[in-house]
């Protein structure tokens, strides 16, 4: 059995095309015998709008989903040079859980084809001690939409996403990850 590699669709947005690269990206990723695909999309998640006390079985669920996964790829569009306030949220609701993994990114964007949001998104996976990946797909929505113009990309983070996550699963393994 290989990874078990979460591709997490950062917008919940009415009218979004993030659903539709990360079903792509997830059909390419899901052609490999290295890695298992979870689709995690956010809107599939009832989380509350204001921050509770206690965190709810939704915000459980999404989190042992990141606990549970080798890695991840986040697929994000680019909101005014940085990611959506809903992928925020949903990051911030673990930590622990992301420690010690990979973490590549799906971008798009009008122009920039979501290189910002890529950037900014390094900063916060930086502070939750993941490994991000050099390389991205990413996809300008003024073109065609994603397909095999873009596998190349897709391919060679993959097979970074890969190397990473086996070294770090068996570092896991060998001791704790300590923060």
């Amino acid at each position: 059995m290989g990874l078990r590699i979460a591709v997490i669709v950062g917008s919940t947005r009415e009218g979004r095309v993030g659903d539709g690269i990360a079903a792509w990206f997830a059909g390419v990723a899901g052609t490999r015998g290295d890695i298992e695909v979870d689709l995690l999309d956010l809107a599939a998640f009832d989380f509350p709008a204001a921050l509770p006390q206690r965190a709810t079985g939704e915000m459980r669920r999404f989190v042992d989903a990141v606990g549970a996964s080798d890695g991840f790829v986040v697929v994000t569009p680019e909101y005014n040079r940085s990611f959506p306030a809903s992928l925020k949220q949903a990051i911030d609701y673990g930590y622990d859980e992301w420690h010690a993994k990979p973490v590549g990114f799906v971008c798009y964007g009008c122009g920039s084809r979501g290189h910002h949001a890529a950037a900014a998104l390094r900063v916060v996976f930086a502070e939750l001690h993941t490994v991000t990946m050099r390389d991205e797909v990413a996809v300008d929505l003024m073109e065609a939409g994603p397909g095999p113009g873009h596998e190349p990309a897709a391919t060679l983070l993959l097979d970074e996403l890969v190397w990473w996550g086996d070294a770090l699963k068996r570092a896991r393994a060998t001791r704790a990850y300590v923060a």
